[in-house]
């Protein structure tokens, strides 16, 4: 397995970093610590929760994919060979039963999230501690176009970057990183450490796959290069739509069959239909599955620091960290991109 630094922190991980959105929705206790015990076997040292999980969030459920890793880090007793990487949610009035209607990215949120998280992950300090999504107003979760019009009261960056300070001082937080952000945000946060003398943000974790290569623009690629943030890549299967499985079966079980369509509509696009139509034809004639190709794509980037990969099973598992040994000739690439550039773009 890869391994590599996360931007300019001290955290060593490997290019594929195990995701467990689905565990206490799609998958039980025992399921989570049989996929943690095989990524560590495979070489995986790197973990990725979040306070919101399992998905779809709701409050009977939230926070049991935290204590299913708590569970196991006090049963295994290998706490220091995890790089343990959770979040706190931002601002989302629809989400009330987290820390009440007013949850927010300011300090009394923070330090109450952090608390919590760690009482769930029963340990008493966190790697990678990231902000889900911003506080301010900002396109995310399929939306792709700035709206000036949407602005919201919102906690300034120093302010929460001041709160990531202390818990960083308070040794319950390593290093800090945020999610679903632009190049604006990362901007706006690295001047404020260096202005300030505050914690800098080492990663940011944003949606890319072959269906979504927003991240890709000068912007986003260029800032966090010179500013030294490393992208962790998730949903690098859209939701299981570059596995093909739904244009076999569309009522194949998943996430896009099990919640409702409303909940993740960007994955349900025509546009992003006919791409994984294209992906999956141009992989079966490379002898490769669809999940293979998306993945070791992903994987190859030479911006994705790590690969945030899910699965309900151990045998997905299995076949999504081979991908890692896979290496694309430079012909498969130009054919990639080839779609990609003759395709409408899906948006994020």
């Amino acid at each position: 397995m890869k391994m590599t630094m996360l931007g300019n922190s001290d955290l060593q991980v490997s290019n594929v970093c195990l995701g467990t959105m689905t565990w206490g929705e799609q998958n039980s206790e025992a399921d989570a610590h049989r996929q943690i015990d095989y990524a560590l076997e495979r070489g995986i040292n790197f973990i990725d929760t979040a306070e919101l999980y399992p998905v779809m969030p709701n409050a009977a459920t939230q926070g049991a994919t935290e204590r299913f890793l708590g569970s196991w880090l006090k049963q295994s007793g290998r706490r220091s060979e995890i790089v343990l990487a959770t979040k706190i949610a931002g601002p989302n009035p629809g989400q009330d039963w987290i820390r009440g209607a007013a949850h927010n990215l300011d300090e009394a949120n923070l330090r109450a999230a952090v608390e919590a998280s760690l009482r769930r992950l029963q340990t008493d300090y966190i790697d990678l501690y990231q902000l889900h999504w911003p506080s301010r107003n900002v396109p995310i979760f399929g939306a792709s176009v700035f709206d000036p019009a949407n602005e919201r009261p919102c906690v300034p960056v120093e302010d929460t970057l001041g709160a990531l300070g202390r818990l960083v001082d308070q040794g319950k937080l390593r290093h800090i990183g945020v999610s679903n952000e632009s190049a604006w945000g990362v901007s706006a946060f690295t001047h404020a450490a260096e202005q300030h003398g505050l914690p800098r943000i080492a990663t940011i974790q944003n949606l890319y796959n072959l269906t979504a290569r927003g991240y890709e623009t000068a912007l986003l690629t260029e800032t966090c290069h010179r500013e030294q943030v490393a992208l962790l890549a998730y949903s690098p299967l859209a939701f299981g739509q570059l596995t093909a499985k739904y244009l076999d079966d569309p009522a194949a079980s998943g996430r896009l069959t099990l919640f409702p369509p409303t909940w993740s509509p960007r994955y349900l696009r025509p546009t992003v239909l006919a791409a994984v139509a294209e992906y999956a034809a141009l992989a079966c004639a490379q002898g490769m599955s669809p999940a293979q190709l998306a993945l070791a794509w992903c994987y190859s980037r030479w911006f994705v620091a790590s690969t945030i990969i899910g699965a309900t099973s151990l045998a997905q598992l299995k076949e999504n960290i081979d991908a890692a040994a896979l290496v694309l000739p430079a012909e498969l690439v130009t054919a990639i991109d080839a779609i990609h550039a003759r395709l409408p773009n899906p948006g994020q």
